[in-house]
């Protein structure tokens, strides 16, 4: 946790008439008290800090920009909390416990506010940037408050005292930032975990103010403080017990009515509408991951057909799939009889559960996972890639011999966020390892249109590992609409702009396989019409993407 300069006060400095009486309680007992509260507003703090990051990261994307935008703010606004605080240390009991009432109620009700902002307003901005100022300041006026309490109960020297502070500080951080993503987060979620950080931020504050410096305030001010702690407090159990429906609320205007499914897994949160049982009859089903659309049946056999079959010209008795847990690549690849195994490396396996046992989804992907060709792995696709690189490690399929004749990538668009390292160099040269001569790699670069710089970055990562590529592109039926001047269909959604690359050891032929099954929208024409829409747009130069150089950004 980085704290900003605190003023070094003396007894003496504590008011404008001379030193303020000391408190009462023994001074080893309220040291500790003073220390034990320093830690746990770190604590807390810092659970603020994350939970801002998380929530600006997971609504808006682009996590690296959204981090240093949160971070920045906050530290500055600290060093701004820091020096407003000088004036209030002549009332520093009474100080720090508005301030801890203010904190616990601005932080514990953050993540719901911001929500509210995206479900309803459909924008967070000037709301994350409003809140990490506020929560910066309150943060950056505890220390030199605390510190000029610590000096009440005991007098030392101010290196001593510094040195005091800022150990439980540190430590209360450390302990916060261990709980947010090991505890709070995956035990409490977002929305509940902000609201206990904050309850517990205003008991602790409260207590030490009215405990340990209770002399410090007269009975007016003592009332007056255990009224606002107890308004917080119960602002902030009214929070905890609606959360369940305001959930449900805000997921209904951002998804619309016919929601029927929504988990939180350990990677991302899932929503299903429309499909099988929805409210509304006739919804197509859509799948969101992380509020983002990634499947919808009106339009998904267009993604899935150009991703699929221009990679299954030639050999394809032995396929991986990275991604794709809906299965719905998997189904595209299934309709070749020549398939003898298909492997799929899915992170988050709670989707592959759905994607097996939802009626919609099932009936959608055609119950893919059920057919005996299919091994899934669940399993993070860098890592699975890398442990069979390893000398000595598991041959490609887990079989000797091993190799894929077609490799497809279905994953996430590129951006800066945790699938960049699935976009890098490193990450195609472990793919390169596993494709067998002559073996074709497909990838979802993401869209042609709305980011060409970063679609032809993957193009061009993908041709530093030896690799040759083919880039093409194809819409989806609202932007189809649109390119047609017809403006797609009411509600159905953001245009959909889907780029490919196509990429093998020699220069690939884009191509639909002779013995093909029946396609519901990709024909050699409209394949070669792919291949020159994606001509049209090359953008010369473009850099390659590293690990240590990531190069996708929003353009």
């Amino acid at each position: 946790m980085i704290d900003p300069p605190v003023p070094l006060v003396s007894v003496a400095e504590e008011s404008p008439t001379g030193p303020a009486e000391p408190s009462r309680v023994p001074a080893p007992v309220g040291r500790f008290a003073v220390l034990a509260t320093v830690f746990v507003c770190a604590a807390c703090g810092l659970v603020y800090e994350l939970e801002l990051v998380a929530l600006a990261s997971y609504l808006m994307g682009d996590s690296v920009t959204q981090a240093s935008v949160v971070l920045s703010v906050m530290v500055f606004a600290m060093g701004t909390g820091s020096l407003l605080a000088k004036r209030l240390r002549v009332r520093a009991a009474l100080a720090f416990g508005v301030v801890e009432s203010l904190l616990a109620l601005v932080g514990g009700a953050s993540a719901m506010a911001l929500y509210a902002c995206f479900a309803w307003y459909g924008d967070t901005r000037l709301a994350i940037v409003g809140f990490s100022l506020a929560i910066g300041v309150l943060i950056g006026a505890e220390v030199p408050l605390l510190m000029t309490l610590i000096q009440r109960v005991r007098r030392q020297d101010a290196g001593g005292a510094v040195a005091d502070l800022f150990a439980a500080d540190y430590v209360g951080a450390l302990v916060g930032g261990l709980a947010f993503p090991f505890l709070l987060l995956p035990r409490f979620g977002q929305l509940l975990g902000a609201l206990l950080t904050g309850a517990v931020n205003v008991v602790v504050g409260g207590a030490l103010v009215l405990w340990v410096f209770r002399r410090d305030l007269s009975p007016r001010q003592r009332g007056t403080l255990i009224a606002a702690n107890g308004l917080v407090l119960l602002l902030l159990a009214s929070g905890a017990a609606l959360t369940g429906p305001f959930e449900g609320a805000a997921r209904r205007a951002v998804y619309g009515p016919d929601v029927r499914v929504a988990v939180h897994t350990a990677v991302q949160e899932v929503v299903v509408t429309g499909g099988a049982g929805a409210g509304s009859a006739g919804a197509p089903l859509a799948l969101y991951l992380d509020g983002e659309l990634r499947v919808s049946a009106r339009d998904e056999f267009r993604y899935h057909e150009a991703l699929v079959h221009p990679a299954m010209t030639g050999p394809h008795g032995r396929v991986l799939v990275l991604g794709g847990g809906d299965g719905l690549a998997l189904r595209e690849v299934l309709r070749y009889p020549g398939v003898r195994t298909v492997t799929v490396v899915e992170l988050d396996g709670e989707v592959v559960d759905l994607a097996r046992t939802d009626p919609g989804l099932s009936r959608l992907n055609q119950r893919a996972f059920e057919d005996p060709r299919v091994r899934v792995v669940r399993a993070d696709a860098f890592g699975w890639l890398r442990e069979r690189g390893r000398p000595g490690g598991p041959s490609p399929g887990g079989q000797p011999g091993g190799g894929y004749d077609v490799v497809l990538s279905d994953l996430p668009d590129p951006g800066l966020t945790a699938s960049t390292k699935l976009y890098s160099q490193e990450f195609y040269g472990l793919v390169r390892r596993v494709m067998r001569p002559g073996a074709r790699l497909a990838v979802h670069a993401g869209p042609l249109d709305e980011r060409p710089r970063a679609y032809w970055t993957v193009d061009a990562t993908v041709r530093s590992v030896g690799l040759r590529t083919v880039p093409y592109g194809v819409v989806g039926r609202s932007a189809r609409d649109s390119e047609q001047g017809g403006g797609g269909e009411r509600g159905s959604g953001p245009s959909e702009d889907w780029g490919f690359v196509l990429a093998a050891r020699d220069r690939p032929e884009p191509r639909l396989p002779a013995a093909r099954p029946a396609l519901r929208s990709l024909t050699p024409r409209a394949l070669r019409a792919a291949r020159q829409r994606a001509e049209r747009r090359h953008r010369p130069g473009a850099p390659t993407s590293t690990l240590m150089h990531p190069r996708y950004g929003t353009g």
